[in-house]
C-alpha cells in the first residue's frame, strides 16, 4: 500500500473533497516510524500512517456514511465525525492521528481522498457535508 502512496520525489497527486484543492501525499520516515505527509501549498502536515487501517476498521464497523467535519487543530470537531475520530482519545492511537502540534488537524479532510485513492472507501464530492463509508 505504502508503494502506492508515493515518494517525496514522486507523491501522490490528490484533490480535497470537495475537489477545490490540490495537494500531494507520500510516505516518509521520521524518528525510525513510517509516516504520512500531506503538502498543501507551502503548509506540510504529518499523520500517523496507522490511520489509514485503523480508519477504515471503524468505518467498517461503523457500516454507513460518517461525515468528514475537517476542522483545524484550534477548533472543535463536530461530534460523531471522521475528525472527532481521528482525535478521540477512544481511537487505537488514544489521541490525535496528526503529528505536528499546531497541524494536527484536517485529518477529515486529507486522509479520505487518499482512502478513495487507494481503493478503501466510498467518498462524496459536495461543495460541503461530504461523507465516506467503507467499501
Amino acid at each position: 500500500m505504502k508503494n502506492q502512496i508515493g515518494t517525496k520525489e514522486n507523491p501522490m497527486a490528490l484533490q480535497t473533497p470537495p475537489q477545490t484543492s490540490s495537494y500531494t501525499m507520500h510516505v516518509a520516515e521520521k524518528d525510525g516510524k513510517e509516516i504520512l505527509v500531506c503538502t498543501v501549498g507551502s503548509t506540510v502536515l504529518h499523520y500517523d500512517i496507522r490511520c489509514i487501517n485503523d480508519l477504515h476498521e471503524m468505518l467498517k464497523q461503523h457500516g454507513d456514511w460518517m461525515e468528514l467535519g475537517s476542522a483545524d487543530e484550534q477548533k472543535p470537531a463536530k461530534e460523531g465525525t471522521v475528525e472527532a475520530w481521528g482525535r478521540s482519545e477512544s481511537n487505537p492511537v488514544g489521541g490525535w492521528y496528526g503529528l505536528k502540534k499546531g497541524f494536527r488537524g484536517r485529518f477529515g479532510m486529507y486522509v479520505p481522498p487518499l482512502m478513495e485513492a487507494l481503493g478503501l472507501v466510498e467518498l462524496e464530492h459536495n461543495p460541503k457535508n461530504n461523507r465516506m463509508r467503507a467499501k
